[in-house]
């Protein structure tokens, strides 16, 4: 099992409504902005404890690191809907730093679906951002109106499938089975993180038959489509507006191309990047995607030297 440096605790707030769970790492001090990071798609607050251990003494001491569990996944309350609109993220992150940073700006960091979030929040209210990183949140392919009669259909039918159980995630029969998936999805997650990772990717859950399976804590309604077109004109804008220094993190491989196969590159990424007055760029080497878990070490070198 990973043997972890920095032990984490947790604490459980009200949010918009919802129950929030919350990871902590350190304590508040004065004049430190705290460190806020908000995980990806499919994924927990839990995933950033091999940044956090790979951190420096110097770096981490007297800070309070922040990583909350999305609404929806880990152990935040499900918000007992069928679907999720994304503006919901950027209003829980809002309440989140009135909680935890009310009159202080805040170091903000974010992967994947988390990064998107954050790059938007930063754009929104860029007074509460004093440094931003970018974790591979790299946006959607840009869309045309004409789209929008098919993406709404697809939307109503994702929500039948939904009722119909056609979107539910696969259960494991053991921790162990988490932990291969987790393997098989990142094959170059090491076997001690993946058993460490999986007890909070998952948890074992009673079935309708009586038995017990490991459950993937993220909620399937996830999976629905956004009944909302990708409007890149409008990102751009709210790009635009982003005061803070901004680093764009990207992996050696290219997973952007691996998912949209042509329809969106990492070339029309970084013009977009264009729009964001003070952005750099970083490309972790040996890593894909998930590059938290594929290279914390390099990852925690190039957080530490921006956000300093």
């Amino acid at each position: 099992m990973y043997p972890i440096k920095r032990a984490s605790r947790s604490e459980f707030i009200p949010i918009r409504n919802l129950t929030y769970h919350v990871r902590l790492w350190g304590e508040a001090q004065p004049g430190v902005p705290p460190l806020v990071m908000v995980h990806g798609w499919m994924d927990v607050a839990a995933s950033y404890q091999f940044v956090v251990d790979a951190l420096s003494d110097a770096f981490a001491q007297g800070r309070l690191i922040i990583a909350p569990d999305w609404r929806g996944y880990g152990q935040t309350a499900l918000p007992g809907t069928d679907n999720y609109w994304f503006p919901d993220y950027l209003a829980d992150l809002d309440a989140l730093l009135d909680h935890y940073a009310p009159a202080q700006p805040v170091d903000l960091v974010g992967h994947s679906m988390g990064g998107n979030v954050v790059m938007l929040y930063a754009g929104t209210r860029p007074a509460r951002i004093r440094r931003l990183v970018n974790l591979e949140g790299f946006g959607m392919p840009a869309t045309r109106p004409s789209q929008a009669p098919g993406r709404l259909a697809k939307w109503m039918d994702d929500l039948k499938a939904l009722q119909r159980g056609e979107l539910d995630l696969k259960a494991y029969d053991d921790v162990a089975g988490v932990a291969r998936r987790l393997m098989k999805t990142n094959p170059r997650l090491g076997q001690d993180k993946a058993d460490w990772l999986a007890n909070y990717w998952a948890q074992p859950r009673a079935q309708a038959d009586g038995s017990t399976k490991w459950q993937i804590l993220g909620d399937p309604a996830h999976k629905i489509i956004n009944a909302q077109l990708y409007r890149v004109d409008e990102v751009l804008e709210i790009y635009r507006c982003i005061t803070a220094p901004t680093l764009a993190v990207e992996a050696s491989d290219d997973s952007l191309s691996q998912w949209w196969k042509g329809k969106y590159t990492l070339a029309e990424y970084h013009e977009r990047l264009k729009s964001v007055p003070d952005c750099r760029r970083a490309v972790v080497t040996d890593a894909g995607h998930m590059l938290q878990h594929d290279q914390p070490a390099q990852l925690a070198v190039l957080m530490e030297n921006f956000l300093a």
